[in-house]
């Protein structure tokens, strides 16, 4: 089975480094023609994860998203959710008979639909075809080589399996699930209370705070996903409490960082030029709020609700975060 990694970020030049490691051939569509050239001569992403050096003679590099799908049986996506669409208008072959693994950690914002449901409502891709890999794991401590944990979700298990084997190595282990909208849902909803976690750092809220901020966000997250998608799961397992954690907590998280010039005043627009990248949950912080609405739960979400306003309402951090630490215990 051949693969092709489809994205240019950090996320997909730490998987690429993952593949390269276990195949002899894989392939990997990125829009600029700059960062193929500059791979293919000097074996390094010059934009994401430039110390990393990858294994050229594996790699099959191009710029064109119709030879990269037509080269591959499987294929992994790791655009972000904000682009992913505007990219795959650009496809003018079919994704009929392919497997499709996500590690988007996002909301497609043009249907308000995570990427696993994004393809089959759209794309008619049966979910069988269709696989997540997600957390907790940052790009970051996979180019360093430092002990990570991957779940691989798909309702096909023999897909998980043979995903999985192709990622593992001495510093990444692997765990499978048939949980894909739950694990895909947990990932997308992580980058929100990552946000919130940024705020109340920039606001100055200590390390007590942030622990109890957590320790609500997780059972936020088990009714959130309880009434999107019910079926019997752990939320304590590592794709869900673990990838929370991580991303609220460490300091390679985006979002986080986000979240932390927020609190310290920035503006939404000022905080994402100066990052100069992509937080995920901006986009899913308003698709999250809309869904809740849509289906007319009455679900408790005080953390969504409270960054939704300071993000989409204008509303002050300090107030808001005032007024929902009365709300979290």
């Amino acid at each position: 089975m051949k693969i092709a990694v489809l994205g240019g970020g950090s996320w997909a030049t730490a998987l690429v480094k993952m593949l390269t490691e276990n195949l002899e051939e894989v392939h990997w569509y990125m829009r600029s023609i700059y960062a193929v050239e500059h791979i293919k001569r000097e074996g390094q992403n010059p934009n994401y994860l430039s110390s990393v050096q990858l294994n050229t003679d594996y790699l099959k590099l191009t710029n064109t998203i119709d030879e990269a799908v037509t080269a591959a049986d499987l294929l992994v996506f790791v655009i972000p959710s904000a682009f992913l669409e505007q990219e795959l208008e650009k496809l003018t072959v079919s994704l009929d008979g392919k497997t499709l693994f996500s590690a988007i950690k996002g909301i497609v914002p043009e249907t308000g639909r995570i990427v696993g449901e994004h393809f089959h409502h759209k794309y008619q891709i049966p979910y069988d075809n269709i696989g997540v890999i997600t957390g907790p794991c940052h790009a970051e401590e996979v180019a360093l080589e430092r002990l990570s944990y991957l779940t691989i979700a798909c309702s096909d298990g023999e897909k998980a399996n043979l995903m999985a084997q192709h990622l593992k190595s001495h510093y990444i282990r692997t765990k499978i699930s048939d949980d894909i909208i739950g694990t895909e849902y947990a990932a997308m909803l992580k980058n929100i209370y990552a946000i919130a976690a940024g705020i109340a750092h920039g606001l100055g809220y200590g390390d007590n705070f942030q622990s109890v901020l957590m320790s609500n966000a997780i059972r936020e997250m088990k009714r959130f996903i309880g009434k999107v998608h019910k079926m019997k799961r752990n939320i304590n397992n590592s794709a869900y409490l673990g990838d929370l954690l991580v991303t609220g907590y460490s300091t390679f998280s985006r979002n986080r960082m986000f979240g932390n010039m927020i609190g310290k005043g920035y503006t939404v627009k000022s905080a994402m030029m100066e990052m100069n990248m992509v937080a995920e949950g901006y986009y899913a912080t308003k698709s999250a709020r809309l869904l809740m609405q849509e289906l007319a739960h009455k679900t408790k979400t005080p953390i969504i609700n409270a960054v939704y306003e300071i993000l989409y309402a204008g509303k002050d951090p300090k107030r808001t975060f005032k007024k929902l630490t009365e709300r979290l215990d």
